[in-house]
């Protein structure tokens, strides 16, 4: 058994709008197990925080270059690493990361060549199968925002021309659905409904719906074609399949709004390939989460062979957490915490359905659970 006693956190490079990092609060409670902590030499810059926020004259935290960050016994890093950062990693290194093993087979395919023994943060799961490393409050919440805000450009106050409910459509029942109900209700933003209700507006009216409506085209047409925001929250059995396929979206009516909270992305060379659950939307980040229909970054992000002839002006954004940085990394610490003491407690190899409750949880979110239970 080989207990890890060094911990990475390099900097994640994904887009320019990427300000998610862990927080010196948490970089204080893991050199409190004793574990040795490099940080990348700029690490939390661009959210205002410097070295020294980290270190508190703790001699436990390093600052070292990109590479020595990546060569720690565990490298943390929210987001997965670009294929070349990976290289940077030993072979007998620990990555943990949100990694999204069933929909990234040559993500996999490279981590299990580098010989990295990886842990899934989003494949982390209680015995009820219960992810513990989630934040879809906020998936749900910023993409409503999002969405809501395109309106509001649209109709002052969020008072529709004919002075009725706005009308919001959800694909999903899932944790972010629900999640999506709530945001939905109160115009995607607390602040926002508040104001709206003291001003006597109409309000919005959330309507959910599952596999066994979205498989009727009769019914989808009568409910889409009411729909001021149209909501993907949908999680589907078969992501090679669109549950609204690009004929549908003519039904929505010109000024709607789709917002895509599921965020699968477009896979077409692995084997079944991927799409997104409405198909011909485009795929956006924290650089740009708002797509009108003649937006040239749309075709960047479909593949032509995908079919996007009809548009609504959609948000959607790979990391919908990221938009509020800061209350999302809080949000995780509190999650990763007793996760991250058994990381350092028992070390990869002997992790196992066997031991305790955030143990079992750690294991199911292992590269090596993943493999052996395909």
């Amino acid at each position: 058994m080989t207990i890890p006693k060094t911990l990475g956190l390099p900097r994640m490079r994904n887009e320019a709008g990427e300000k998610r990092v862990f927080l010196p609060d948490f970089v204080q409670f893991v050199a409190s197990l004793g574990v040795h902590i490099s940080i990348e030499e700029g690490y939390g810059s661009r959210s205002g925080y410097t070295f020294e926020d980290y270190k508190l004259a703790n001699p436990l935290v390093h600052m070292v270059s990109r590479q020595q960050a990546h060569q720690q016994d565990v490298v943390l890093i929210l987001r997965s690493p670009k294929p070349e950062d990976l290289k940077m990693m030993k072979s007998d290194g620990i990555l943990f990361s949100m990694l999204h093993f069933p929909t990234r087979p040559r993500r996999v395919q490279r981590l299990v060549e580098a010989e990295i023994k990886a842990i899934s943060m989003d494949g982390v799961a209680n015995d009820g199968d219960i992810r513990l490393i989630e934040n879809m409050q906020s998936v749900a919440w910023n993409g409503l925002e999002a969405a809501f805000d395109v309106l509001e450009k649209r109709w002052s106050g969020l008072v529709r021309p004919d002075n009725k409910p706005i009308q919001v459509l959800i694909l999903g029942t899932g944790m972010v659905g629900k999640y999506a109900i709530d945001a939905a209700t109160k115009l995607g933003n607390l602040e926002r409904n508040n104001e709206h209700i003291d001003s006597g507006g109409p309000g919005a009216v959330a309507l959910s719906v599952g596999r066994n409506v979205t498989s009727h085209p009769q019914t989808m047409q009568s409910l889409m074609s009411q729909a001021d925001i149209l909501v993907d929250a949908s999680q589907r059995r078969d992501a090679s399949q669109p549950v609204i396929i690009n004929d549908w979206v003519a039904w929505l009516p010109e000024h709607a709004v789709i917002a895509d909270l599921a965020v699968d992305p477009y896979n077409l060379e692995s084997n079944p390939s991927v799409v997104r659950g409405v198909e011909g939307i485009p795929q956006g980040s924290l650089n740009q989460y708002v797509f009108d229909p003649t937006d040239p970054n749309w075709d960047k992000t479909v593949p032509a062979s995908i079919n996007s002839r009809h548009r609504r002006t959609t948000v959607s954004c790979y990391s919908w957490p990221g938009v509020h940085p800061e209350a999302c990394m809080n949000h995780y610490a509190r999650q990763l915490e007793p996760l991250v003491e058994v990381l350092f407690e028992r070390g990869y190899d002997d992790l196992s359905l066997g031991g305790e409750y955030f143990e079992r949880a750690l294991y199911r979110g292992t590269l090596k659970y993943f493999l052996e239970s395909r």
